[in-house]
C-alpha cells in the first residue's frame, strides 16, 4: 500500500516556483526536508523524469508522487525536553515548553518538538508532520495532541476542521479590559512584514473568546478558547482590540512600564521575553473510541511568577 499515490498538475500559482517548493505547497502537511530526500529516492517524477529537488517548475509540468510507506528517518530522531501527559497506541499529548519549535523549517532544522517525537516513536515517520495535528507558537507553552496512526491523524484533523476540539489559553493582556468578548476578524499574512500575521479584509476567518479572570494595576488575566486555529490567532487579534499580550516580541509593541507598579513586579516584567500565553486545556473525543478526553498542562514557572507579582502588586494598590 502506498503512503501517497497522487499526481499534480502546475498551475500559476506554483509555476517558477523549485520543485521541492511546489510539493510542499500540494502537500503542506509534510516538511521540505522529508519531499527533498523522496525527491532524492526517486519516489516522484517531473514529466516522467527524476528530477533534481532544485529544479523549477511551469504551467503545466507534471508531477507525479509513488511515495511508499517507509519507517527511514529524514528528520533526525533527537532527544529533547517535554512531558508526556498520556499516550496509548492513538495518541500522544505532551506539554510542550516555551522555547521549544515545533515543526523543522529554516533556521530550526533539528531540535524541534517533531524531532524529538520521532525520538519517541520512530513509526511516526509514516505520518504527516510526524503525527503533529496541531500547533503551537514556539515561545507559547502548553498542551498539545499528536497522532500515532494514520487513522487517529484523519480522525483528529477532521474534529479540528469540524471545530470540535476545545482548546483554552491562560494569558495575560496589556491594560485593563472591563469585560470579555468575541474577536471575529479575517487573519493573513502582513501586507508588508510576511513574517508576521494581520487582520486583513481578505483573510482566513477567525473567530477568538475570551474572558477576563483577574484584573490588575495595569494588565489582566484572561481565559481564551479559540473557534478557529490560525497562525498567531490570539497575539494578533488581542494586538487588533489594542490590548496585546504582555512580552509579545512580535505584536506587543516597545515595552512600556506602567506607572505606580512596584520595583518587584517591574523587573518580572523586563525578564520576560516572551508572549504570556499558555494553551492549559485541550478537550477532544478520542480518535479510535469516541470517548471524551480533557487534559491540562500546568502553568510553566515563569509565567506563574509573573501572575503572581501581578497579584501582589495589585493588592499594594
Amino acid at each position: 500500500m502506498k503512503l501517497i499515490q497522487q499526481q499534480f498538475i502546475i498551475d500559476d500559482h506554483t509555476s517558477g516556483m523549485r520543485l521541492d517548493q511546489a510539493i510542499c505547497a500540494y502537500l503542506p502537511d509534510y516538511s521540505r526536508s522529508k519531499i527533498q530526500d523522496w525527491i532524492r529516492q526517486g519516489f516522484i517524477l517531473h514529466n516522467d523524469v527524476i528530477p533534481k529537488p532544485k529544479l523549477k517548475v511551469y504551467i503545466g509540468d507534471v508531477l507525479q508522487l509513488d511515495i511508499p510507506p517507509t519507517t527511514v528517518i529524514y528528520d533526525p530522531p533527537q532527544k529533547i525536553r517535554f512531558d508526556i501527559i498520556y499516550q496509548d497506541e492513538h495518541i500522544f499529548v505532551i506539554n510542550k515548553p516555551a522555547g521549544l519549535v515545533v515543526h523543522p523549517a529554516a533556521g530550526h532544522d533539528s531540535g524541534t518538538l517533531l524531532n524529538g517525537l520521532l525520538f519517541l516513536d520512530p513509526a511516526l515517520e509514516q505520518l504527516p508532520r510526524a503525527g503533529i495535528v496541531h500547533r503551537l507558537d514556539k515561545e507559547t507553552s502548553g498542551v498539545m495532541m499528536v497522532a500515532r496512526t494514520l487513522t487517529a491523524h484523519a480522525a483528529l484533523v477532521e474534529a479540528l476542521q469540524a471545530r470540535d476540539i476545545k482548546r483554552e489559553y491562560l494569558a495575560v493582556a496589556q491594560g485593563v479590559i472591563t469585560a470579555g468578548r468575541t474577536i471575529e476578524e479575517p487573519i493573513t499574512r502582513h501586507p508588508v512584514d510576511r513574517k508576521r500575521m494581520s487582520v486583513q479584509s481578505h483573510g482566513k476567518p477567525a473567530v477568538t473568546h475570551f474572558k477576563v479572570k483577574q484584573k490588575f494595576r495595569a494588565y489582566t488575566l484572561i481565559d481564551v478558547q479559540l473557534e478557529t486555529g490560525r497562525t498567531h490567532q490570539i497575539r494578533v487579534h488581542m494586538a487588533h482590540i489594542r490590548h496585546p499580550l504582555l512580552g509579545d516580541p512580535v505584536y506587543g509593541g516597545r515595552l512600556a512600564i506602567p506607572a505606580g507598579i512596584t520595583p518587584e513586579l517591574e523587573q518580572l516584567i523586563r525578564r520576560f521575553k516572551r508572549q504570556a500565553l499558555h494553551a492549559v486545556r485541550l478537550s477532544f473525543a478520542h480518535p479510535t473510541t469516541g470517548e471524551a478526553l480533557s487534559f491540562s498542562a500546568d502553568i510553566p514557572q515563569d509565567m506563574a511568577q509573573l501572575i503572581e507579582g501581578l497579584q501582589r502588586d495589585a493588592s499594594q494598590k
